[in-house]
């Protein structure tokens, strides 16, 4: 491991006994310890460079003060922009940021424009209760415009600083105000969570230690034969999974001994978003709770879901449901191809300006299309049987698929990239036009693609009412 590796290592080891220290502190404390924590933990790792993420916090506060019904708009423009420049900085002469403070300005960007709409929705819903002089029913919305200091706070809050998962501004007041903190479950379900954690973390050192990235890179890769080649990108792909695997189930596991993101099971709640349903605690009941609202790896289904569109889904699942509710319902585009394509972009755009994230994500809605296209062109004529061994050559090939966008996720460099998927001759590109090709033919392609897109089209007003999930197979 790198020494930046144990420095995150470290972090998220310590954040999980400190957790259950926030749940004795009464909601003031509690608000400035958590303060107080993240921003020492930025600015030892971080040193000069936590300025950036200050920068953008104070941007924001002055965006929603001048203009809080064009704020949604401006803070992506303005987080985005800084990203560019956060990113570019050796350009102006200025020192090149630490990966920490990467991390932190990552995470700070989805907090900022989730804010933003906030406040923006407050401001809606307080506009409505006056001109119909009633009050709506508004799921996990704001009961006040944030300050300065609450933003400060939710901003540098020491729970998954670097790590995520990613939560929204309300997820964190309700934090602070749980009425009984220390009642709520803690042991049980963090133990739950990291039990695997020693596993995953044995798999990566081990794997990664047999099959090193780095050799993808050298010439004496390409003397080996095609199907080592071609099998190198699943062992990548793997220590790749077992690495985040253990890192947000540890992070996770900070946040449920801090008690941040518990909700009673009747609310319904979603990675990312929180409840999705109006629920009101009954303290004469026995309430079941649950830690979904900072849920942000479904180890199995990731592994084991048949489609890439719910390979997605299940992986960084707090970031997925940022993408489905800020920036794909926003897409300049109305055929769900392009809008897919265009939130994939955007989130190449936030993880980096290596085009290999470009190359990666990009080639997401192509597998998409493929899938659909095979799906209503080949599986609708068969039986069950015939469904059955269909969704296992789906699931294979959806793993490939996955393994093969890996690559260019990790390599980085577009020279990298293309040098790999040039040795094993474009196959997954290629697999997935032929399907396209295949779908077409069998006149398939046009009516699923129009299904999917309804399909799509109502998932999409479900997240922007946030009043219920979405079902997956």
């Amino acid at each position: 491991m790198s020494p930046d590796e144990l420095v995150y290592l470290g972090i998220l080891a310590a954040s999980i006994p400190v957790g259950f220290l926030f749940r004795y502190l009464s909601p003031p404390v509690k608000q400035g310890a958590a303060l107080l924590l993240g921003l020492s933990v930025a600015i030892v790792t971080c040193q000069i460079h936590t300025l950036h993420s200050l920068v953008t916090v104070i941007g924001t506060w002055i965006i929603i003060k001048i203009s809080w019904r064009h704020a949604p708009a401006l803070s992506l423009g303005w987080s985005f922009l800084y990203l560019l420049f956060f990113r570019l900085v050796t350009w102006f002469g200025l020192p090149a940021p630490t990966p920490f403070a990467n991390a932190i300005q990552l995470l700070l960007t989805l907090k900022m424009v989730s804010l933003a709409n906030e406040v923006n929705s407050f401001h809606m819903e307080k506009k409505k209760d006056v001109s119909s002089f009633a009050k709506s029913p508004v799921i996990g919305g704001l009961s006040q415009v944030p300050s300065l200091y609450d933003m400060l706070s939710y901003s540098y809050c020491y729970a998954g600083i670097m790590t995520g998962p990613f939560f929204r501004f309300q997820t964190y007041v309700d934090w602070l105000q749980q009425p009984s903190p220390q009642t709520l479950p803690g042991w049980g379900p963090c133990l739950q969570r990291l039990k695997l954690v020693p596993l995953y973390g044995a798999l990566f050192i081990t794997v990664n230690s047999v099959f090193p990235l780095a050799y993808v890179r050298t010439d004496e890769f390409l003397d080996e034969n095609f199907f080592f080649r071609y099998f190198y990108m699943v062992a990548v792909f793997f220590v790749f999974r077992m690495r985040f695997y253990a890192a947000w189930c540890g992070a996770e596991a900070g946040f449920i001994t801090a008690g941040l993101g518990c909700y009673p099971e009747k609310a319904l709640s979603k990675p990312g978003g929180g409840p999705t349903v109006n629920y009101s605690p009954d303290p004469s009941a026995d309430e079941t709770y649950d830690f979904k609202t900072i849920q942000n790896i479904d180890c199995y289904n990731t592994d084991f879901c048949v489609k890439v569109r719910h390979g997605m889904r299940y992986w960084n699942m707090t970031v997925q449901w940022w993408l489905h509710h800020y920036i794909y319902p926003n897409a300049p585009f109305r055929a769900y191809a392009l809008r897919a394509g265009w939130t994939m972009f955007i989130s190449a755009y936030w993880h980096g300006l290596h085009v290999g994230y470009y190359l990666s994500f990009l080639t997401i809605p192509l597998c998409i299309a493929a899938e659909s296209a095979m799906e209503s062109s080949v599986r609708a004529r068969l039986g069950p049987s015939g469904q059955k061994i269909f969704d296992w050559v789906h699931w294979f090939l959806k793993m490939r698929s996955y393994d093969y966008m890996c690559m260019g996720f990790v390599l980085l460099k577009a020279s990298d990239t293309i040098h790999y998927w040039t040795s094993i001759y474009f196959s997954m590109h290629i697999i997935a036009i032929a399907c396209i090709i295949i779908g077409r033919v069998l006149k398939g392609g046009k009516k699923e693609g129009r299904r999917v897109e309804k399909e799509d089209k109502k998932e999409g007003e479900k997240v922007e009412n946030v009043t219920t999930g979405e079902k997956t197979d």
